[in-house]
């Protein structure tokens, strides 16, 4: 296991001048050793040219990585000592499960005694125990995705486990199970685990830190609860969380804030000027007329969703989405509704990144 530090940029094209040329901009970042990390964005925010930095799939146009202090930006995956799980499963189907999870450790002279020992731990973690003796050729693709796990798993001496989106191909019923498994594993095992996905359910339940990226920027790195109560980023405000932050232009000006034609109380610390309110649907709730901080707004649409329901409401062409408890005192469509837009969890935003009211 290793600490992998990062201090770089990259571009797929000669002389980059502007961000776009970038698929990296310039980050700096530390994956801590034993650590379980996340990727996480959209398709194209370079979360996988990230990956592939990592296990030296690829070099760096620009800046360094260590391990442990030691410069490996351009040592190979076998000199980093890397083991990389990717979205389809790579397995050997002529080989049984056994003989599949021992080839790494195999392909590194290691002791059978040890081999066994490490298949045998493996298998069961995986809960496969029961399939060692099968061919892979035989097994589902659920099945040989985990023996592909496995393999990136058996080896004890690997500096870090990469995976690129490996429940891809997995049944939606079954992928809770593995992100368990892996979780299971990271705790018994201490490995270095980054795990790539544009799914953030996988990303919160998996990892410890999660690095949100978007257009080649790492914007914030944080816990599930810090994503989700303090984005720091409006980027991460609307990605994380289903449905997404709420959002209202605002201005600070003369001691009030005017939000959507009405002045609001000024929160203290705030700079005057022109901001973005932030306020999630879980903290959006019904006020009474004319309460402090709270706005007025037409109710559009109620979805009854069981444990909650989601009121979608307008103001001045704004919407938003409110989630409701079951027992709230709903409004009808097309009544007047006033919510509360302020409070502890509210967040304020200038050139999308999170303002930190003066102390």
């Amino acid at each position: 296991m290793a600490r992998i530090a990062l201090d770089l940029a990259h571009a797929y094209r000669a002389n980059p001048q502007q961000d776009s040329d970038y698929a990296l901009l310039p980050l700096q970042m530390v994956f801590e050793d034993g650590g379980a990390y996340a990727l996480l964005g959209p398709s194209g925010c370079g979360k996988t040219t990230m990956l592939n930095i990592i296990s030296g799939l690829l070099q760096p146009s620009h800046g360094t990585v260590l391990f442990d202090g030691r410069d490996m930006t351009r040592a190979t995956p076998q000199q980093r000592n890397i083991a990389q799980v990717f979205q389809f499963p790579v397995v050997y189907d002529t080989m049984t499960v056994a003989e599949n999870l021992a080839f790494p450790l195999r392909n590194r002279n290691v002791p059978q005694a040890q081999i066994d020992q490490r298949v045998g731990q493996i298998a069961e973690m995986l809960e496969m125990s029961g399939q060692l003796n099968q061919r892979a050729a035989n097994l589902s693709a659920d099945a040989k995705q985990k023996i592909s796990l496995g393999r990136g798993l058996v080896r004890p001496d690997v500096s870090a486990v990469l995976f690129d989106e490996p429940l891809t191909v997995i049944d939606p019923h079954l992928k809770w199970q593995l992100r368990r498994k892996l979780k299971q594993i990271h705790r018994e095992l201490h490995l270095t685990l980054i795990y790539v996905t544009h799914d953030q359910v996988e990303a919160l339940t998996f990892a410890e830190q999660v690095v949100v990226m978007t257009r080649g920027r790492a914007v914030q790195t944080g816990s599930a609860a810090a994503l989700f109560e303090r984005p720091r980023h409006t980027f991460v405000g609307n990605f994380i969380g289903s449905p997404g932050m709420n959002f209202l232009p605002a201005e600070a000006v003369g001691g009030a804030l005017q939000i959507a034609g009405r002045a609001l109380p000024l929160p203290p610390g705030l700079p005057s000027g022109a901001l973005k309110l932030g306020v999630r649907p879980e903290y959006l709730r019904l006020a009474p007329a004319e309460a402090a901080g709270a706005l007025p707004f037409t109710a559009d649409k109620l979805q009854d969703l069981g444990t909650h329901v989601m009121l979608t409401a307008s103001a001045a062409g704004q919407t938003v989405k409110a989630r409701l408890g079951p027992d709230a005192a709903l409004p009808q469509v097309g009544d007047r509704v006033w919510l509360q837009v302020l409070g502890t969890h509210t967040c304020f935003y200038r050139d999308e990144e999170l303002v930190e009211a003066a102390a």
